[in-house]
């Protein structure tokens, strides 16, 4: 089998994978910092103690997409009640432009609890392929927050309401 045809199989990051989510995030983070100037972004800063502290939280879900043993996309999701926010989503740079990132989206749906409508995503405001992905796959954008030097757009995505429009 061909890398082309080889399965993504996703699914919960366990504190074991924890040391690669880590190298993977700074992977993928990168050209995000460049992007901004900013080599300080939370991806690029967080240890691996405080990832580790993050997996363990009931209220966050960090689901990993892998192809054979290798971990080549993640996406880190923070409940609150009726709403999650999605957050550090990364693909390894040599994996980018094949759908990775897009099947974590539709993936981690299947991980929220039931009570959950909403999704909110959030990106630099100057990262347009990102504002672009999420625009694709349902998120509307709703504002813009700045948060020292960067400004983030914050984009929302009500559940059932794009499955309804797909269903017609």
């Amino acid at each position: 089998m061909n890398d082309a045809m080889e399965a993504t199989r996703i699914a919960l990051v366990a504190d074991a994978d924890a040391g690669e989510l880590l190298t993977l995030r700074r992977a993928a983070f990168v050209t995000e910092a460049q992007l901004y100037g900013d080599p300080n972004i939370p991806p690029l800063t967080q240890t691996l103690a405080e990832l580790r502290e993050d997996l363990a939280r009931e209220d966050v879900v960090t689901i990993g997409a892998w192809e054979r043993h290798r971990l080549v996309g993640s996406i880190r999701v923070e409940l609150d009640d009726n709403k999650a926010t999605l957050g550090r989503l990364a693909v390894a740079p040599d994996m980018q432009g094949r759908g990775i990132g897009t099947s974590l989206l539709f993936a981690i749906v299947q991980h929220l609890p039931e009570q959950v409508t909403e999704v909110w995503a959030f990106t630099g405001k100057d990262s347009k392929e990102n504002l672009s992905m999420y625009a694709k796959h349902g998120f509307q954008e709703h504002h813009d927050d700045a948060a020292g030097a960067l400004t983030y757009t914050y984009l929302r995505r009500v559940l059932h309401e794009v499955e309804a429009r797909r269903a017609d």
